[in-house]
């Protein structure tokens, strides 16, 4: 009887522990944000130039929405949308796939290969796989299997895209002999970056040049010409608002889009970086804040990043089209040869020509994406650069926003103005391009509407 008994209770407890093995894995849009914040923290620590960054985040995004829209049809794919874009391998046949396992599975891998500090991601993604094949072991292999097969695909895609051959291009060459051309600027002297970024394929527009926004004002150092007079403007504004001192509005708008990752700090001989996000991360931040705030599923989570990404990056080959054709001098290099000596800016002039001024296009752009997704009159608390010391500012709608990181570039002393007006409007642009064209949900304009009801 005892032994009846015995067998019966050791039944009992296989059961048991078969039932909890057989338990769903849950994946929470916080699992989702927690992946995008480990992409942007290795990036910071690795120094990723802004228009790489963009590349760095919307490959991972795609491969993870693509793999979402199989298990939702309310989310359509990008296949045909996006420039050379096919539809991803099925799963085999009655593989147990947790499509969102799946989706952050692929994010983790396409991030890993795209970064330099790999063992980070690494340690996160091992964290993860580890709690996974605890929890349910045929749906984690399952799943693992799915999304790497999916990263592999989207990878194929993503290395047809011209990056490797820039990354063989010639240096950009310094015209010393034209006074109206970009040249370095201190502290670090450093050479234009990614001067080739025009080259890469575009996501949705049809070429980096389809944007191609109206020259800049002719360079003159006549008093009365209208450059001169923007040049004045800049050197005007930044001695007055930093006579205000600490309570100057303007510096501390000029200071929370800073987004440089190549700031350079000198003390005595020794010169080191103080790391920062990069436009993009910041809009990628303000896409999480919305997606938080209006609760939004993992589903509609990862569409926000992905259509707020896509913007992004082909901004940034737009932006960068434009910079290196018209290869503008900054601001700096003007005042300090001759206006003023010893001034200096309030931002560090970044390393690439000044027209257009790319944190507005890039803002123009991905304001225009998250309006799109939750309504542009959609209040929010940025907390973005509170990791870097800097207090949480507030919006009532994304293109306030948009407009304020664009305004901040005059305010830091680093692009003239028609550098931040006509970038805006350059992003905008084809921020309502991008928008019009990826047809991504069936309901866009109801989402939209509930966005601005939250």
């Amino acid at each position: 009887m005892k032994i009846q008994i015995g067998i019966m209770a050791f039944a009992g407890l296989l059961l048991a522990s078969c039932a909890k093995q057989a338990t769903p894995i849950e994946i929470s849009p916080e699992a989702y944000h927690a992946s995008v914040d480990k992409v942007t923290e290795v990036m910071i620590h690795d120094i990723f130039s802004p228009p790489v960054a963009s590349r760095v985040y919307v490959y991972p995004n795609i491969a993870a929405y693509e793999i979402m829209t199989l298990q939702n049809p309310e989310y359509h794919s990008l296949q045909g949308q996006l420039t050379d874009l096919g539809s991803i391998p099925a799963p085999a046949a009655g593989a147990a796939v947790n499509y969102r396992l799946a989706a952050l599975v692929a994010h983790i891998d396409l991030s890993r290969r795209l970064i330099f500090s790999e063992d980070q991601v690494i340690a996160f993604r091992d964290s993860l796989y580890g709690n996974w094949d605890e929890q349910n072991r045929e749906e984690f292999e399952a799943s693992r299997d799915y999304g790497l097969q999916v990263a592999d695909f989207i990878a194929g895609w993503m290395d047809k895209d011209n990056y490797k051959q820039t990354r063989t291009m010639s240096k950009f060459t310094v015209d010393t002999d034209d006074i109206s051309r970009w040249q370095p600027t201190p502290p670090a002297y450093m050479e234009g970056i990614e001067p080739h970024w025009n080259k890469i394929r575009p996501f949705v527009i049809d070429s980096a040049a389809q944007f191609k926004p109206v020259p800049p004002p002719a360079f003159s150092l006549e008093p009365d010409s209208p450059f001169w007079k923007e040049v004045r403007e800049v050197y005007d504004i930044s001695q007055e608002i930093t006579q205000k001192g600490d309570e100057s509005e303007e510096v501390a708008i000029a200071q929370f889009w800073d987004c440089n990752p190549y700031v350079s700090v000198t003390r005595g001989h020794l010169m080191f970086a103080t790391k920062k996000i990069s436009p993009g991360a910041h809009w990628i931040g303000i896409a999480k804040i919305a997606s938080r705030k209006t609760n939004s599923d993992f589903d509609k989570t990862l569409y926000a990043y992905t259509k707020t990404s896509v913007a992004i990056a082909d901004a940034f080959i737009s932006c960068w089209d434009e910079k290196y054709r018209s290869n503008l001098i900054r601001p700096e290099t003007l005042i300090n040869q001759y206006i003023d000596e010893n001034w200096k800016p309030v931002l560090q002039t970044p390393p690439f020509p000044e027209y257009t001024s790319g944190h507005s296009v890039v803002s123009g752009a991905a304001s225009t994406a998250l309006a799109s997704i939750f309504g542009d009159d959609f209040a929010f608390d940025d907390d973005t650069e509170v990791p870097y010391g800097l207090p949480v500012r507030s919006f009532h709608a994304f293109s306030q926003a948009a407009s304020e990181a664009a305004i901040s570039r005059m305010y830091g002393g680093i692009h003239y103005r028609a550098a931040v007006e006509v970038g805006v409007k350059q992003g905008r642009d084809l921020g309502k391009f991008v928008t019009e064209n990826l047809q991504m949900t069936h309901a866009n304009a109801s989402m939209a509407n509930d966005g601005a009801e939250n």
